[in-house]
């Protein structure tokens, strides 16, 4: 083996350096949030609290914000639209990836297209459709309108060409149909990309404001993002208050987000290998 020159190895320490310099400047602001909810009622954000550290306020914070009617209705919405873009994902990603059918092209140009059209642009459509079939201030209005992704059926495309046909051709032989060897084949092989389309979609539904705010006005469907906008503007002088409210709402998807990243990375690394 080669060892490795000192351009190199200063090349390396160089590139260390900036990462450690990017995680510093993306991290600082979350620690000083993290360390200012451990403060006193009424101080200000700092880096290192001096004095008096206490978890009044994630009880105080829990408690006034009434987070636990929230994170109910941010979880199961996360959930519905997470499995049902999951279904949709698969089965059209597997059919433009496999399928050989007129307009094949043509119907993956439209679905790349709905990735860079604005969901604020089709609020107005989606509130007359809402509304017209009496789903507005029902849990259908915080699923329906992002169950399917152009996202998560190019993501399951692309990774479902990186699996080789030879795979698919003997299940065929074993008798499997398309179905069976979407579901017995492609899918167990496809893992790191559903794990990744899971966080994505997951942590995006749980982190959105916009749709409950505009298609429900009922206290009972608060999520959690909403709740934390209202609680914000009820203690916006109450920095430690503030700060364990934002902790809160945030840590759930750290930790789904640590737990699942090795499958994630993984997924996003191996989806662009094919055309």
């Amino acid at each position: 083996m080669t060892k490795p020159n000192w351009n190199q190895k200063q090349a390396d320490f160089l590139s260390l350096g900036v990462l450690l310099l990017g995680a510093l400047i993306v991290l600082l602001p979350l620690f000083v949030v993290f360390l200012t909810s451990f403060a006193p009622a009424g101080a200000t954000p700092e880096v290192l609290p001096k004095n008096n550290w206490t978890l009044d306020n994630y009880r105080d914070a829990w408690q006034r914000g009434k987070f636990l009617l929230a994170f109910a209705n941010s979880t199961l919405v996360a959930i519905a639209v997470t499995a049902f873009q999951i279904i949709t994902s698969a089965l059209a990603g597997y059919a433009l990836a496999r399928l050989k059918f007129r307009g094949q092209q043509a119907l993956l140009l439209v679905v790349l297209a709905t990735l860079v059209i604005p969901f604020q642009l089709l609020v107005i459509p989606i509130f007359l459709v809402l509304r017209w079939g009496h789903l507005i201030n029902t849990y259908g209005a915080l699923i329906l309108p992002t169950a399917v992704n152009g996202f998560g059926i190019f993501l399951l495309r692309q990774y479902f060409q990186t699996i080789p046909v030879e795979l698919e051709e003997a299940a065929a032989i074993d008798g499997a149909n398309r179905l069976q060897i979407l579901w017995r084949v492609m899918l167990p092989l496809a893992r790191p990309a559903l794990v990744t389309l899971f966080l994505f979609t997951f942590i995006g539904e749980w982190n959105d404001l916009f749709k409950p705010l505009v298609f429900t006005t009922r206290p009972e469907l608060r999520t959690v993002q909403l709740a934390l906008a209202e609680f914000q503007e009820q203690f916006t002088n109450n920095w430690p208050l503030m700060m364990a409210a934002v902790t809160i709402a945030t840590v759930p998807v750290m930790v789904l987000f640590l737990i699942g990243q090795r499958q994630f990375i993984r997924g996003i690394a191996t989806t662009g290998i094919k055309n």
